[in-house]
């Protein structure tokens, strides 16, 4: 797989560390939509509770003014002359559009605040309410009916009147619908809510909003069966308009009607997808920001290295040159040596210059010891790789090291070819190296084992190589190289510093 360029590795970097930014923020923007939804759920109840205790508390207010009414002497005899005076004075409390009536238990109207004539005046049509009434000896409250005087839909407060312990008329106040809708305008927190009263049947007879359009309707299927059965609970609805709503309801205990409250989804959402808006528009302007500087950097950084690998190159250029240069001074200086001596030289020259290219191919920041050692064995392996067994860790070199390492080990293979293991066909070599401490310093440790080799003798003389070997060990690497002649065949261990790569 081909390995990513700069630029494409700098915006990665970028994108790594503006992305889990990005990601956390909106975590936030969620979690605070979470708790703000949490709490407008709660403010639904409240709201809904709230409403509740106003409408019962009118309720209360009005069911005891009528109570009033009913103790009145000039009621308790059929005096309904005197009662009418009364009777208006209770009316004008609340805005036109109410009436009192007095009916009996079979649901004749014996009284009426819009007329005097009660003969004209039809039957009640709700004679369930007005046994209730009589049965029950207290208030009731009514659904929406039709009223048969007006031939409008109302609501009603049914109170008994007693005489001597016994009911004998229902009194009965249909107030004005105004009052409900004037009650729910006053009580909506703002525009993005929905307030309604409904009967104990769940229809509608007092909204805001569009209160014409949803008057007399039942509630939405989503919400009415759950309004019927329970008295109160939080649930998402559908609302008769259409909007999707987080809605609460709450049946009064008092007349048995149900106030509901709803707040719209597209305002609960609504923060939250404007937060997350500007949280995307932040991180992406970020981004872009990064992305920008980061092109910028890998193109700087580009002409850097271009001017690198250029300096290299001219480097290399020069240094091929000058070993060139320094194998036709060794052809001309040793035009009288022997073959061997010629051999010899060019052979170290050469070490050399597989170093070099080694060095040259990392761009001189320094290579493995044995890509060092694999490159100057390169011959011997090629005839032979199974003679030459290598076993160690990775140590990492500095280009001094590398050098010096790689002449080293070149006279080492040089002696074994020419005296030792592989000048044969059946020698053996085993190079082996490890990192040990030393005075709390990392050290190298090569051995160099041959087996196998002709019969070992100890030169009577050392020559070049060898002290070439010892000295730079000793001079240039700090350590030391010694050779023990064992008759199996030659040891040499070579120990030094490991510099800082």
């Amino acid at each position: 797989m081909p390995k990513p360029s700069l630029s494409v590795r700098l915006a990665l970097l970028v994108a790594g560390t503006t992305l889990p930014l990005i990601i956390f923020a909106v975590g936030i923007v969620l979690h605070d939509y979470v708790q703000d939804r949490r709490q407008a759920t709660q403010r639904v109840l409240e709201t809904v509770r709230s409403v509740r205790l106003t409408l019962d508390a009118e309720m209360q207010r009005m069911t005891g003014g009528l109570q009033v009414l009913a103790l009145t002497d000039a009621l308790k005899k059929g005096d309904f002359n005197s009662f009418r005076r009364i009777a208006v004075g209770f009316i004008e409390q609340y805005s036109k559009g109410g009436v009192i009536l007095v009916v009996d238990r079979d649901g004749h109207q014996l009284f009426s605040s819009l007329t005097t004539d009660t003969a004209i005046l039809p039957p009640r049509n709700n004679r369930d309410i007005i046994e209730r009434v009589f049965v029950t000896k207290r208030p009731q409250y009514s659904n929406l009916f039709l009223g048969m005087v007006k031939q409008q839909r109302i609501v009603t407060v049914e109170v008994p009147v007693f005489r001597d312990g016994e009911v004998v008329y229902d009194v009965s106040f249909s107030p004005p619908v105004e009052i409900f809708q004037t009650m729910l305008e006053r009580q909506q927190p703002n525009q993005d809510w929905t307030l309604s009263i409904l009967d104990a049947d769940g229809v509608v007879f007092g909204r805001v909003p569009n209160p014409q359009d949803t008057f007399g309707k039942r509630a939405s299927a989503s919400v009415l069966a759950d309004m019927l059965r329970t008295s109160e609970a939080l649930q998402p609805t559908i609302s008769l308009d259409g909007a999707r709503l987080m809605s609460g309801f709450a049946h009064s205990a008092l007349t048995g009607w149900i106030v509901a409250a709803g707040i719209t989804e597209s305002s609960l959402s609504a923060p939250l997808w404007r937060n997350l808006a500007i949280a995307s528009a932040i991180g992406g302007v970020l981004l872009l920001i990064g992305l920008g500087f980061a092109v910028r950097m890998a193109t700087t950084i580009a002409r850097g290295e271009m001017l690198h690998d250029l300096l290299i190159d001219e480097l290399n250029h020069r240094v091929k040159n000058t070993l060139a240069i320094l194998q036709a001074i060794a052809v001309q200086s040793f035009r009288s040596a022997t073959r061997t001596e010629r051999a010899k030289f060019e052979g170290r020259l050469g070490a050399l210059a597989e170093a070099h290219n080694l060095l040259s191919k990392e761009k001189w920041l320094g290579s493995e010891f044995q890509d060092v050692i694999r490159r100057v064995l390169q011959p011997y392996l090629l005839s032979g790789p199974e003679r030459i067994k290598m076993s160690g860790p990775k140590v990492p070199l500095s280009p001094r090291l590398a050098v010096v390492l790689s002449m080293i080990v070149h006279e080492i293979a040089t002696n074994a070819a020419k005296y030792g293991a592989l000048s044969n066909d059946t020698g053996t070599v085993a190079l082996d190296w490890d990192v040990i401490e030393e005075n709390a310093a990392q050290k190298l440790r090569m051995i160099w084992t041959e087996a196998g080799g002709p019969p070992v003798t100890v030169p009577v003389q050392r020559g070049f190589g060898s002290r070439l070997i010892e000295r730079s060990a000793r001079d240039q690497l700090g350590g030391e190289a010694t050779v023990d002649f064992l008759p199996r065949g030659v040891v040499y261990t070579v120990l030094c510093s490991l510099e800082e790569s």
